[in-house]
């Protein structure tokens, strides 16, 4: 357990050195929101969450590309492959629901007549969901350019395919189109259902990725080199 928060601390510290990465983080999904805020009430509750998604995506592909070089040296010191990713992993979902309340609450008050029980379970999985898919991509991707690129496709994606077809439901934040449609059209408990089993489903998924990932590339030895026998 202390190695698990020792981890966690240091991925954290990693992060509040880079402002500018914080910055970006608070200010993303608020230009979401505020990007439909006016006429679109469902739409900006699901590109605030989506903003929220995406960020925390980015800071989680970052943080896994940045412990690159660290790992190695924390496994010789006694550290498993567990203690790697899961700490990263609390890291980034305590960042990821500390960036969520300031959200809440601005919906809260600025939002009337929505169920905002299920809004704050939209961001509870978007959370979940979102910090092992960057993990994901900095683990499975050698360049951060390239998850970046990914990125940017799936979130793309996300907001151009039409949420009722079946194509939507294969990517990782369709939840947030269920559970707002639920928080804001008052719809029947069938969309809750569907996207709280949904969302469950891709963040226990993408975590046991993760291990699976993390567990493969610590395992190579890539500054080795084996000398043929003469």
């Amino acid at each position: 357990m202390i190695k698990l928060l020792t981890v966690a601390e240091m991925a954290l510290r990693e992060m509040v050195r880079r402002r500018s990465v914080l910055v970006i983080l608070l200010v993303l999904p608020l230009l979401f929101y505020l990007s439909r805020r006016g006429d679109h009430l469902g739409q900006s509750i699901r590109f605030v969450c989506l903003g929220l998604g995406w960020a925390l995506s980015t800071a989680a592909l970052f943080a896994g590309s940045a412990a690159r070089e660290i790992e190695p040296r924390l496994r010789l010191s006694g550290y498993r492959a567990y203690h790697l990713h899961l700490g990263r992993l609390l890291a980034l979902w305590v960042v990821g629901l500390l960036l969520s309340v300031p959200y809440f609450l601005l919906i809260r008050f600025d939002q009337h007549d929505v169920r905002y029980g299920a809004i704050a379970l939209i961001m509870l999985l978007t959370v979940a969901t979102a910090a092992p898919f960057g993990l994901v991509l900095s683990a499975v991707l050698p360049r951060e350019l390239e998850g970046t690129l990914v990125l940017l496709i799936v979130f793309g994606l996300q907001m151009m395919l039409d949420p009722a077809g079946t194509a939507a439901r294969f990517l990782p934040f369709w939840a947030s189109r269920e559970i707002g449609t639920y928080a804001v059209d008052h719809t029947d408990t069938g969309y809750l259902t569907r996207g709280l089993v949904h969302g469950v489903v891709f963040a226990v998924a993408l975590t046991a990725l993760v291990a699976l990932a993390s567990g493969i590339r610590l395992r190579q030895r890539s500054h080795l080199r084996l000398r043929p026998i003469r």
